[in-house]
């Protein structure tokens, strides 16, 4: 595995011609000189050889600043690299995480009925659970071409998520049986790094929902408190003899990241007979993001 620490520069370049120049100088001044000729040819024998240790020093530092700046853009490259892959990774996870969630809730949910309407449902459902497996399998078909030929052609790209596609996000957990209201106040400019980081939040904590609670009711509330994004998603707690199925366990831990790289905070745990799960992401009236200078997350209360 390649070194990832960040290149330094060390150069003795200067100290070196600093050196002669000195030794030089004691040379000049110790050694006694009695014709004008041999002064100046002294004089002028002393300033070529200054001449050429300076631009030697200025040739060879010049140089080492290039490789340098070549192995300081190499580790950018890498690192960025790295972080990008890693990003992928957590797409995957949330992507695997959220269809796999949906296809189980929605199997185990059409298997307890009974009867003609029963029927009509598992036929529901198992064509929900095709179009919900065919889009999971594309989507980790593209991301696993990504992780596999880093640097080939790139793939598709989408538009980053908005608050305008929680709609949406709301609407794919109902597939999963989860009856879900949406309430977004009027939140004025919002920065496009928290906008991801909300529909990431629902996303996940529906997918939660269904997994650990079954076909129940959540709320997802968004709301602005000052300078602060603040969504809330909260569920009644299991359906009567509903059997959790967990995930892989990750999915806090990649919102805690999320939003921490935003300088906020995350709370989840149980609240009553339900679970919630709320993040407060500082987001100032403006089109930059807030800085992560002084991300924080709040451990978990009860762990899913």
């Amino acid at each position: 595995m390649e070194s990832t620490a960040r290149p330094v520069l060390r150069s003795r370049v200067w100290l070196t011609a600093a050196l002669v120049l000195a030794a030089l100088t004691v040379v000049l001044a110790t050694v006694g000189v009695e014709r004008p000729v041999t002064v100046i040819t002294s004089v002028l024998l002393a300033g070529v050889i200054a001449f050429v240790v300076l631009i030697w020093a200025l040739v060879r530092s010049g140089q080492q600043r290039r490789a340098y700046e070549e192995d300081l853009t190499a580790w950018a490259a890498e690192r960025a690299a790295q972080a990008e892959r890693l990003r992928i990774a957590r797409d995957l996870h949330d992507l695997a995480s959220h269809g796999l969630g949906l296809i189980t809730v929605r199997a185990a949910a059409a298997r307890t009925l009974d009867g003609a309407s029963g029927d009509a449902e598992r036929a529901r459902a198992l064509a929900d659970i095709e179009r919900t497996g065919r889009a999971a399998t594309t989507e980790l078909r593209r991301m696993l071409g990504v992780l596999r030929t880093p640097g080939s052609e790139a793939v598709p790209l989408r538009p980053a998520e908005t608050l305008a596609d929680l709609g949406a996000v709301v609407e794919a957990a109902r597939i999963g049986g989860i009856t879900a209201g949406l309430d977004v106040e009027d939140l004025g400019v919002v920065s496009a790094g928290a906008q991801l980081t909300v529909c990431a939040i629902v996303r996940e904590s529906l997918a939660n929902t269904a997994r650990h609670a079954g076909p129940v009711r959540a709320r997802v509330v968004v709301r602005r408190d000052g300078g602060t994004v603040v969504v809330s998603v909260e569920d009644d707690g299991p359906a009567p003899g509903w059997r959790p199925h967990p995930g892989a366990g990750q999915g806090l831990t990649g919102l805690r990241e999320r939003v921490a790289t935003l300088g906020g905070t995350l709370r989840a745990g149980a609240a009553g007979p339900g679970f919630r799960v709320t993040a407060r992401l500082p987001d100032t009236v403006s089109d930059e993001c807030p800085s992560g200078s002084s991300s924080s997350s709040t451990p978990d209360a009860v762990h899913r």
